[in-house]
């Protein structure tokens, strides 16, 4: 038996395996399980590896990672699979395979192949909500797209902190997001920049302080706001293209662009540009005279 386990959603691959080697161990036991690095590992290791029989057990469980990233072991896939002994499962876990390949495509045609990729960022709030039932928690739409709005749209991050919630209370509220969640930095630098061009400057302040005491360096905060300063430009400069549209052209995430749009119509193209120009001024000067960084930003955030 052959499968393929493929794609960058590390948390369902990871399940999946789970699952798999949970089922085989109960029957044939652990040491019947033999993992290999497909990327380190010399071809002719990997060769021994599937083709020899099971020893002291009925089967043999094979599990092979990037093997896709091995060129001269991946060019002999088809012979590797096809003399595979009936006795042996061979699981191949690739994460970031190339799907230009040719490798990929003779993949891409086994009986047991399985590609998990990570949700689109629309889709994480109802990813969300189907992950936190599955764990026996209850958590609403609108909840989770606060929770996202704090963590990010990176999906382990959001696991780690939807286990995190359940385990405090199953029904999972805005209340107990506040109290336990992390948020992130850079959502961090996203409310600050809202407030400031709102007009807010005691709270943007405050946001800059909070960051300040728990040790974020200013020339990082400078750092984040230049992203998401860049991220503005990018959407404000957009027209009328979609958010998936700006993603493939930018590199950015849909999720980070969604947000973008909400501060972008806050501001003009000139302002932004006055903005950009302004920090740019504030990190060279930071790099070639004795400037205070700190009170620099700070009076950056006033005059916006």
């Amino acid at each position: 038996m052959v499968i393929v386990l493929a794609g960058d959603d590390g948390l369902a691959i990871q399940k999946r395996l789970d699952e798999l080697l949970a089922k085989f161990v109960k029957e044939y036991g652990d040491l019947a399980v033999e993992r290999l690095d497909g990327e380190e590992a010399e071809a002719a290791k990997i060769s021994e590896a599937a083709h020899s029989l099971p020893l002291l057990s009925a089967r043999k469980s094979l599990i092979i990672r990037s093997l896709g990233n091995n060129k001269s072991a991946s060019e002999n896939i088809e012979q590797i699979i096809s003399s595979i002994p009936e006795s042996t499962d061979l699981i191949l876990h690739e994460p970031n395979i190339d799907k230009r390949s040719s490798y990929y495509k003779f993949l891409r045609r086994q009986k047991g192949f399985e590609e998990h990729s990570k949700p689109k960022s629309a889709e994480l709030p109802a990813w969300l909500v189907k992950r936190a039932q599955a764990e026996g928690g209850q958590l609403g739409r609108a909840d989770a797209a606060y929770l996202l709005q704090k963590v990010g749209p990176e999906p382990l991050r959001l696991a780690s902190e939807l286990s995190k919630l359940i385990t405090y209370q199953p029904k999972i509220t805005r209340q107990n997001i506040d109290l336990l969640v992390e948020v992130t930095p850079q959502s961090r630098i996203f409310d600050l920049l809202d407030a400031a061009f709102a007009g807010k400057k005691d709270q943007a302040l405050a946001l800059y302080e909070d960051q300040r005491r728990q040790r974020v360096e200013p020339q990082a905060i400078l750092a984040m706001l230049a992203w998401q300063l860049q991220a503005l430009a990018v959407v404000k400069t957009a027209g009328e293209r979609s958010a998936d549209q700006i993603a493939k052209d930018s590199g950015l995430n849909p999720f980070t662009i969604s947000k973008s749009r909400a501060l972008a119509g806050k501001i003009s193209l000139d302002q932004l540009k006055k903005l950009v120009g302004q920090a740019l001024n504030i990190d060279y000067k930071s790099k070639t005279s004795p400037i205070e960084l700190d009170e620099a930003l700070r009076n950056y955030l006033i005059s916006i």
